[in-house]
């Protein structure tokens, strides 16, 4: 072990209001997706960051620009992150951005870029 722990950081759009049903889904859509981009591209990280007890930490952006400035910032410094669309079938028009899912990843390097938001 490298003696860094790993997170995976997943932000909500705080202004769409979701119903926390709504939110909780949209969030575990986030991570499921992560969790398989990070297995297939990155598995020495994934498997720490499994092995670590797969730390997820849910913060809130205010809003779809807020949620696209911190998803340059992840991809510009290689970061696995994974936008997550929703389908349209209750709360939300299709294709609304609801969230964004960070890593895993260092937690050093993640908190660079998420470090600053509020806890959902």
């Amino acid at each position: 072990m490298d003696g860094m722990y790993h997170k995976m950081v997943i932000v909500v759009r705080a202004d769409l209001k979701l119903s926390k049903g709504k939110t909780a889904a949209q969030v575990a859509h986030a991570a499921v997706n992560c969790a398989f981009a990070s297995k297939k591209k990155e598995p020495k990280e994934f498997d720490l960051w499994y092995s670590e007890g797969q730390r997820k930490v849910v913060l809130k952006a205010d809003d779809e620009r807020e949620l696209f400035e911190i998803k340059a910032v992840a991809d510009a410094q290689g970061i696995i992150n994974s936008v997550v669309t929703d389908a349209g079938r209750t709360e939300i028009p299709e294709g609304t951005v609801t969230c964004l899912g960070i890593g895993p990843g260092k937690e050093d390097l993640i908190d660079k870029i998420t470090g600053d938001l509020s806890m959902l």
